[in-house]
């Protein structure tokens, strides 16, 4: 592992070091790592372990991220590496954010890499995700920065849990992120992911309303836990009045993985439900996920009801947005990032060895 070094830290009276990235202020003696396993302290700072080193490289479909507002039908490169600063007992991709193992880490990769093989391989964007970008907080940013000399976008797929400083940083170098609310009770993120609400709607309104990040919010919906519908009311209330209505909202399907094995899967009229209370409350756009379900998946008109977007799964269908992101009916605009028509790329996934 390469060893780079970090910021986000100060030296504690006692002789620790604490780690300033992320909430959990983890306060280190030497040789110990964070709980996200990959900021460590070696000597009297904290490094980052895993700069330049990834779990895997995949061209999938921008849809999938889920970003359904953000360049629609092109492909994204995506990438993660390992260890998550979150505790999540549902975690469904468990063997990349809970690894403890080296070869995890089996693509090396550089910035400048990546961002070449994102252009050579016709992506739009370059997205951080299987793992939280925020505890690769450096190779993150120096990713998104060699993306954007080629004209490629940076996209951050995370739960939000940073703090302010390194926050502000972060997001000054994305241009999307989809944002992962959990539920909505400090009880929920406490018991089951090891963590707080509130810093995690810090971050949704810093981005909503301090950068030009395009922002996506999705949230997992896990029977019995946090799908009751007062809550989603409580939620999606408050996405309402602190967020805007334009925020797309993905709400998507659990299946039993990890240390929650004891769950059934989310049934779908559990997201329908969801989806019926959300419009109800006023937000505009708002998605079923991990299920088949083409009107849950698809993007209307706020303003007179027309499709504007058909989604199959990944796939795109009709196309009813003018080249300006209006409705070809009324003319109303569709919030979000569009270029002229969709890209093609469709559903199609296509795992890359960068260097090989």
């Amino acid at each position: 592992m390469s060893a780079h070094p970090t910021t986000y830290w100060h030296r504690l009276p006692d002789g620790r070091v604490q780690c300033d990235v992320c909430p959990r202020a983890c306060r280190l003696h030497e040789g110990q790592r964070g709980l996200c396993f990959v900021r460590a302290r070696e000597g009297d700072e904290i490094v980052l372990t895993t700069y330049g080193r990834s779990s895997g490289f995949c061209v999938d479909p921008i849809e999938k991220k889920p970003l359904n507002h953000f360049l629609p039908g092109t492909s994204v490169l995506s990438f993660g590496t390992a260890g998550c600063n979150l505790a999540c007992r549902f975690c469904q991709n468990y063997d990349i954010s809970k690894s403890r193992e080296v070869d995890t880490l089996a693509d090396a990769a550089f910035p400048e890499e990546i961002a070449r093989t994102a252009r050579r391989l016709g992506c739009r964007s370059a997205a951080f995700t299987y793992n939280d970008p925020v505890i690769f907080l450096e190779y993150a940013v120096d990713v998104a920065d060699a993306c954007r000399e080629l004209g490629i976008k940076a996209v951050a797929v995370t739960a939000g849990y940073i703090c302010a400083e390194p926050r502000a940083e972060f997001y000054a170098h994305m241009d999307a992120a989809n944002v992962d609310l959990k539920g909505f009770t400090q009880d929920f993120y406490h018991r089951v992911c090891s963590g707080s609400l509130q810093p995690v709607l810090e971050t949704l309104e810093y981005i909503k309303h301090e950068t030009g990040v395009w922002l996506e919010v999705t949230t997992l919906l896990i029977p019995g836990l946090n799908d009751s519908a007062a809550e989603i009311d409580e939620m999606t209330s408050w996405a309402v009045e602190h967020l805007g209505p334009d925020v797309p909202w993905h709400f998507t399907a659990f299946h039993p993985d990890w240390k929650m094995r004891d769950r059934p899967p989310t049934p779908p009229a559990t997201l329908s439900r969801a989806r019926r209370i959300a419009l109800a409350n006023g937000l505009r756009y708002v998605y079923t996920g991990n299920v088949h379900d083409a009107a849950g998946g698809s993007t209307y008109c706020h303003a007179c009801g027309e499709l504007l977007i058909e989604r199959d799964w990944y796939a795109l269908g009709s196309w009813n947005l003018t080249d300006e992101g209006r409705c070809r009916g009324c003319g109303a605009a569709c919030a979000g990032v569009f270029d002229g028509s969709p890209g093609g790329w469709g559903r199609a996934r296509l795992p890359v060895a960068i260097n090989r």
